[in-house]
């Protein structure tokens, strides 16, 4: 699935319609009934981690100032450390229990979501990308390939907007809902200039394996399973790792990595350049080495696969002398 870069190129393409008027609508989604977006005006768009929110409003609503412009107001008025503890007061949401990324995906999408929009038209619209999921903007994707019965068939989008000045938004292989507000706390996100890296340092510490604190999106929102690979690798640590295993420089590094590593990819996507990748999905590392492959996640939650090389990825040595991996 997208991981935060992805997702931070998706909400640019929908900034460029901020705005404007959605004049007609369609797609396949049935999550949400579209046509509630009909003669709405797109007031913000924003991205937290690996969720693309939408504010929409009536059409005959004043044109405000987007939420980014009103903070940077208030920032002005107030003061910035007051700015993000009100901030976090009003839109951030209470720390779940410590989940995966992928069960926690799943319940922010539970049935029980709201499903339309209340207190009158518009509101702001969730967006979470499944494999392959996507955004283009005036344009539709085709198929690349026959599918598994020979035919040639382009993806069927879960929404297209179109608006009032021409252009248009569609939006493949997503869940969408309303919601009140974006939920979302800024210092878990990894591309955020707010990331707290005290709070990600504290995490990564603990006795689970690195490769599922990497994952755990109440401290690294925007972080998936290609970073978490690639990172893992650059750093030469292997995946089930206990954290408290670890010299604190240690921990540093591989936080500077992975921070390093995620907005690189992010300058590379804004700039139409692809990834080189090193160990994701590899039968070698580029030292020639045979890559392991399995499928790691916590005692009952979900498994990513996981790739890396025993030989540059040397498991760590606990105290008695013998190689400590977490649990599977």
């Amino acid at each position: 699935m997208p991981e935060g870069p992805s997702v931070r190129k998706f909400q640019l393409l929908t900034s460029r319609f901020v705005g404007q008027v959605v004049a007609k609508v369609g797609g396949s989604s049935k999550k949400i009934n579209v046509t509630d977006l009909n003669a709405l005006r797109l007031q913000d768009s924003q991205v937290h981690g690996k969720n693309l929110f939408l504010a929409f409003v009536a059409a005959s609503s004043p044109l405000g100032p987007s939420v980014e412009e009103a903070v940077l107001q208030e920032e002005a008025a107030t003061g910035a450390s007051s700015l993000v503890q009100g901030k976090q007061e009003q839109v951030c949401a209470p720390l779940a229990p410590p989940q995966d990324e992928e069960l926690q995906d799943l319940q922010n999408s539970r049935p029980g979501a709201p499903s339309a929009p209340t207190g009158g038209p518009g509101g702001w619209l969730r967006f979470h990308f499944g494999l392959f999921g996507s955004i283009r903007a005036n344009e539709f994707s085709r198929a690349s390939r026959a599918n598994k019965r020979g035919d040639w068939k382009d993806p069927a989008p879960r929404l297209v907007l179109y608006f009032e000045s021409g252009g248009f938004l569609v939006f493949y292989n997503c869940r969408m809902h309303w919601c009140s507000s974006p939920e979302a706390d800024p210092t878990s996100d990894i591309l955020s200039a707010e990331f707290h890296r005290g709070q990600a340092l504290d995490a990564l510490r603990t006795s689970r394996p690195i490769c599922y604190t990497l994952l755990d999106q109440r401290y690294f929102s925007g972080l998936g399973n290609i970073i978490k690979n690639e990172v893992l690798y650059l750093v030469k640590m292997h995946p089930l790792t206990q954290g408290s295993l670890l010299a604190q420089s240690d921990l540093e590094h591989l936080l500077d990595c992975a921070i390093q590593f995620t907005s690189d990819w992010l300058q590379s996507k804004l700039q139409g350049k692809g990834l080189h990748l090193q160990i994701y999905q590899k039968e070698r590392c580029p030292l020639g080495h045979v890559v392991m492959k399995g499928a790691l996640g916590p005692p009952g939650g979900w498994k990513r696969l996981t790739w890396w090389c025993p030989r540059c990825q040397p498991a760590v040595l606990s105290g008695d002398g013998g190689p400590t991996l977490g649990p599977e």
